[in-house]
């Protein structure tokens, strides 16, 4: 049986919609109202934030608030690595999906011989470096930080030094990078994403499931041929952004796309990876209440945790 700990995060200064930083009291909050005391089962630790950077104005409009992430990246990576050392299994709840670039090193950190493999269940692709944004919100830049890529041969900003600084110490943050290879990341239910991200796919060759396949294939028969893909990897971590459901269901969430999962398939895909013992780490981000309508997409992001987490404590 696995030590489940939470790791709370309530960030919001890497995305370009406010509120997510509540989404992680909405999550607590369709927990008490199913009657249900997960949040006092497990031991939690929450990560300080720099949320007050919200009301200051911008100083790098490539990479906005790049210093207060870089600041995340240093204490959630600690949180992540002691956690792991600790022989915990972590569960990440963060506000924007920035601060899965912090999860995935902190991972390395603790276990800096593993091969980690990445299952990236989002409608983004999250490439972006602060060379090619067309936004400046570092949510749409973990994966490329992750695989230590600036995109040169796709820029279109020059930065300045302050910038450059926050994302290499993003970047080479515990003094590993590449923290993942590109061929060990597959995205799932991926369909928003700009010529800058689609080139990094296409020139590593990276693996894209889309809704579609999920949908006629079935999440037992997706999940085999994943794991089956990232068979050499060591350890795996699977993140899930709730944009990656459809619009739907997905109004409560700053970056929502159509034709994306099923409620239902993304609880049947994360449950049916957590059961393989190679997973070391869920994350689940960008749950924004303030956009939302009687809290449904905190109550869904609760029942994909919370069976996600007891599928945990049965292996």
């Amino acid at each position: 049986m696995k030590n489940i700990k939470l790791i709370e995060v309530p960030s919001e200064i890497g995305a370009g919609t406010r509120g997510a930083s509540l989404g992680i009291e909405a999550i607590k909050i369709a927990a008490l109202d199913f009657m249900s005391n997960f949040f006092i089962h497990f031991p939690s630790e929450k990560v300080p934030t720099e949320n007050k950077l919200l009301y200051e104005p911008i100083e790098s409009p490539y990479a906005k608030r790049i210093k207060g992430v870089a600041t995340l990246y240093e204490r959630v990576g600690k949180a992540v690595s002691e956690t792991i050392r600790n022989n915990f299994f972590p569960v990440v709840l963060s506000g924007d999906h920035s601060i899965a670039g912090a999860t995935m090193a902190g991972i390395k950190m603790a276990k800096p011989k593993c091969k980690l493999g990445v299952i990236w269940i989002d409608a983004h692709a999250d490439l972006h470096t602060p060379y090619t944004t067309p936004s400046g919100n570092v949510h749409g830049m973990p994966m490329a930080a992750t695989i230590n890529e600036d995109n040169e041969e796709c820029a279109v900003h020059e930065l300045d030094e302050e910038t450059t600084k926050h994302w290499e110490f993003m970047k080479n943050i515990g003094k590993i990078a590449p923290k993942v290879k590109p061929e060990d990341v597959v995205f799932i239910s991926l369909r928003d994403f700009e010529k800058e991200e689609k080139y990094l796919i296409e020139k590593y060759g990276m693996k894209v499931i889309s809704t579609k396949e999920v949908r006629s294939k079935g999440a037992e028969n997706v999940v085999r041929s994943v794991l089956r893909y990232l068979s050499d990897c060591t350890d795996i971590y699977v993140s899930f952004d709730v944009d990656s459901l459809d619009s739907s269901i997905s109004k409560g969430t700053g970056t929502p796309v159509g034709n994306g999962l099923r409620e239902r398939e993304a609880e049947d895909l994360i449950s049916k990876f957590m059961q393989n013992r190679k997973v070391c780490c869920l994350e689940i981000a960008e749950v924004n209440p303030t956009l939302d309508k009687e809290n449904l997409m905190a109550e869904i992001a609760f029942n994909i945790l919370q069976r996600s987490v007891n599928v945990l404590m049965m292996n």
